[in-house]
């Protein structure tokens, strides 16, 4: 484990990892084993309303972490879209690289960080989310709020894997009129806008992580455990 800059980690514990029966997943809570939706999409993006769209409604569900990450290549045509960052165009194509993947594209979803699908083809997303949701958990990310800073505790259910820990804040919902480019004219209603993305630490996947991170009182955050070079995601928990 090593340290990264506003964290504060204790120390690991020396607990293994507990194993689960094989009667025990089929009767696990899905909100304990939730499935991260991700998004890639842009304002300036004609195809990508449809997707805002089903992302909203995932984000009715309590077994489903929807994240809408706003990338900046569309910027070009005309229209700024003001929630992109380079580093979340930078995400996706750290996923197609891991994926073999030839090309990245708008509206790109990706399940638990593993397969990817069109994201205004909701019935290919809703078997995915129910495909994902019946594996079992590998491993469980809990989170606590204190005032101004979110306790962070991961451990291991079935085996011991290393992962990075991704704390992501976002706004739950913006509405946007669009002057310019492919939707000009168009009023988009926008949710679970990825606003800040960091990685904290990194867990070697042995015994227990703890650790907590500064977020305003209040403010929604989601903590992915996620496999080192973009790949699948192990675990998620969220305070909405």
């Amino acid at each position: 484990m090593r340290n990264f800059p506003g964290v504060r980690l204790a120390g690991v514990m020396l607990a293994a990892c507990v194993a689960v029966g094989a009667g025990m997943s089929a009767q696990a809570d899905p909100t304990d084993n939730p499935v991260v939706v991700e998004l890639f999409t842009s304002q300036g993006c004609s195809s990508c309303p449809p997707a805002d769209e089903l992302l909203a409604t995932l984000g009715e569900r309590d077994d489903v972490i929807p994240l809408a990450f706003h990338v900046d290549y569309w910027d070009y045509i005309g229209w700024k879209d003001h929630f992109a960052s380079p580093r979340f165009t930078k995400r996706q194509k750290g996923y197609a690289r891991a994926g073999g993947w030839k090309m990245i594209y708008t509206p790109q979803i990706i399940v638990n960080g593993m397969e990817d699908v069109v994201g205004s083809h909701p019935d290919e997303v809703a078997a995915l989310v129910q495909q994902h949701e019946a594996a079992p958990a590998v491993a469980k990310v809990s989170l606590v709020r204190q005032g101004d800073r979110v306790q962070i505790r991961a451990e291991g259910v079935r085996m011991s894997t290393p992962g990075d820990i991704h704390v992501l804040r976002y706004a739950p919902s913006q509405e946007v009129t669009i002057k310019r480019g492919e939707n000009a004219g168009k009023t988009v209603w926008y949710t679970h806008i990825v606003r800040e993305w960091d990685v904290v630490a990194r867990w070697d996947g042995t015994g227990v992580f703890e650790g907590e991170v500064p977020v305003p009182a209040n403010e929604p955050v989601v903590v992915l455990l996620q496999a080192p070079k973009y790949g699948p995601i192990l675990a998620a928990a969220r305070l909405r």
